[in-house]
């Protein structure tokens, strides 16, 4: 069974840094390719996280630094213009595991749901709504807009789910590996310091 587990989990690691894919969608793709049952145990977002660093380090190893440098410089643009939200970066750009294929994901934690959409549009932005499932299995707003990255010559998602402010406290917590899920512009800056070139 473990080595089933492994099997999807190297898949779904490839889709994940090829495609961009996230977590969920890539182990249930990766199981279906692979011909598995629907039945068949995936593995947890440990092992794929995992799996994802492995695959980084034997296929990535001399472009995934500056691309995620690029994300990461982007996600704090968006992170500052949008301070008044207590906006908190997570996803695989937080995680260090983005490519040029992911997207950027960050939570707002607002006193009015609403607040978020009207300061895009008193910004000018242009943004899609739709709804999505949080963090803690609820359904919450996400508001999608597309950026230029420069650096990389690219157009990337950038999604603002939009959370209650009560929220925050849970969203926090450490993982089961003790890192931290997400950080604000504070933390993200220390990580941009830390692996300056």
């Amino acid at each position: 069974m473990e080595s089933v587990k492994e099997e999807i989990a190297a898949a779904a690691a490839r889709m994940v840094v090829e495609e961009g894919l996230e977590y969920g969608p890539a182990k249930r793709r990766a199981s279906k390719q692979l011909g598995l049952s629907a039945r068949a145990g995936l593995p947890d977002n440990e092992q794929i996280e995992e799996a994802v660093e492995a695959y980084i380090a034997l296929f990535c190893a001399e472009t995934q630094p500056a691309e995620l440098r690029a994300l990461r410089e982007l996600a704090l643009q968006w992170l500052e213009r949008l301070q008044h939200f207590r906006p908190h970066l997570g996803g695989a750009v937080w995680r260090g595991t983005a490519t040029r294929h992911s997207d950027i994901y960050i939570q707002l934690f607002c006193d009015d749901p609403k607040s978020a959409e009207i300061a895009l549009i008193d910004m000018g932005v242009r943004f899609e709504v739709s709804a999505v499932t949080g963090f803690q299995g609820e359904a919450v707003d996400a508001l999608s807009v597309h950026a230029r990255l420069p650096a990389l010559g690219v157009n990337v998602g950038v999604h603002l789910m939009v959370y209650d402010f009560d929220d925050l406290r849970g969203a926090l917590k450490p993982d089961g590996r003790g890192h931290k899920p997400r950080g604000d512009a504070a933390a993200l800056r220390v990580l941009l310091h830390d692996r300056a070139p």
